[in-house]
């Protein structure tokens, strides 16, 4: 028993959620002794749903292994590869497959989903009460994960919030590739190989106090929450959206290049500016962005991209505005002031 709470106390000790769903692996392995113990959650894709592996422990393994967090989602397995693990996903419900090994596979939910399954395997069947014990340890879990929402995620439009952003930044920011951490590639400058670049987006919607004056906040608010999903359906899964307040949003993303950056705001760009919101009709968006240099802190960033969603805004609205570009054709000068005798800011 004692063993029990102290991986319960181990587990709600973490306040980030890649150390949490290992630390629950580890504490499966542990107590169970099991073949192997691993959580797998599901991404979307436009071929169908995949399997992630958030953490996996074999039995002679030191430690978890998991999927990178910006994989590329055609090495992942599709769902219907492993139909139990589905069905259990689907359904909600706990499935066993006969072995051996044996398999028990049990959902993994939080307050307002399903987002996984946990999969045990044994050398024998588990037994009830060791299945109680992982039912009430994934409670737990699910209640922790309600706390981390609550605390890491706007209430109206369930984006990650404005706390949260500067640790996720400089997360991003140590793994960018050593030799530009010297200055070796300018911004705007195409990354060597794919994937390599990180790019942050500021979105500001345009004319937004005018449908709060007009139709009031609570339809400012569907506004804001219907935004949310198109970012949701515009942008990948591993893409990092937040919502700074206000009708102000951020998204930190993962790509090869420029032009791919620019090619995925303006996708956001041009489904906002053609979905039809309720009793407010169309809206737009201006959408400033900046690759993330190395020696980057939070604000420096968010800076040149907010200088861009500036320009853009007072110069038609409803585009995307590169920082790097808008440099290079002289219109901002590299520490983001306008160019010319009149100062921007």
């Amino acid at each position: 028993m004692s063993e029990l709470v102290d991986h319960l106390a181990h587990l709600t000790g973490f306040r980030d959620r890649d150390v949490l769903d290992v630390t629950l692996v580890g504490a499966f392995k542990d107590l169970l002794q099991p073949l192997s113990v691993a959580i797998y959650r599901t991404v979307a894709d436009p071929n169908g749903e995949r399997w992630l592996t958030r953490a996996r422990l074999g039995h002679g393994d030191v430690a978890a292994t998991a999927d990178p967090a910006w994989v590329d989602l055609d090495q992942l397995p599709l769902i219907d590869e492993h139909p139990v693990r589905r069905d259990c996903l689907r359904t909600q419900e706990v499935r066993f497959q006969p072995g051996p090994p044996h398999v028990s596979l049990f959902p993994v939910a939080t307050d307002r989903e399903v987002v996984g399954v946990l999969e045990i395997e044994t050398a024998q069947p588990m037994s009830a009460e060791a299945q109680r014990m992982v039912g009430s340890i994934l409670r737990i879990y699910r209640n922790f994960q309600g706390l981390l929402d609550y605390s890491e995620r706007d209430t109206l439009t369930g984006l990650l919030n404005r706390k949260t952003f500067d640790e996720t930044f400089m997360k991003t920011v140590v793994t960018l590739p050593a030799a530009a951490a010297q200055g070796a590639a300018a911004e705007g400058r195409r990354s060597k190989g794919s994937g390599q670049g990180y790019w942050l987006g500021v979105i500001d919607i345009d004319h937004f106090k005018n449908v709060n004056d007009t139709y009031g906040h609570l339809i400012g608010d569907e506004v804001l929450l219907l935004l949310s999903r198109l970012m949701r359906s515009s942008f990948r899964f591993h893409d990092r959206l937040y919502r700074f307040g206000g009708e102000e949003f951020v998204v930190l993303m993962r790509c090869s290049s420029d032009t791919d950056a620019a090619q995925a705001f303006e996708r956001l760009r041009a489904n906002t500016e053609h979905y039809a919101f309720p009793q407010v009709g169309h809206i737009t968006v201006s959408v400033g962005f900046t690759q993330v240099k190395p020696t980057d802190t939070p604000s420096a960033a968010f800076e040149r991209a907010d200088k861009a969603v500036y320009y853009g805004k007072t110069h038609g609205r409803n585009q995307v505005a590169s920082h790097a570009d808008l440099v290079a054709r002289g219109e901002l000068a590299e520490d983001g002031s306008k160019v010319g005798d009149v100062e921007l800011f």
